[in-house]
């Protein structure tokens, strides 16, 4: 009994850490990536609504 640490075991502890770490990152930067996605289509969209509209009047 005791802390007895084997060398592949705290290699293996630090590979699934920097996993979990790397897919959480990565869902990160997707919403980010979806968000800064729908702020432009909404900005173009605006900009298409304003060019509709000058040219109806």
């Amino acid at each position: 009994m005791g802390a007895h640490w084997n060398i592949g075991d705290i290699i293996f502890q630090l590979i699934a850490i920097m996993v979990v770490i790397f897919v959480i990152v990565i869902i990160a930067g997707f919403a980010r990536s979806m968000k800064k996605q729908n702020e432009r289509l909404h900005s173009i969209e605006e900009k298409l609504g304003k060019l509709l509209e000058k040219r109806h009047d």
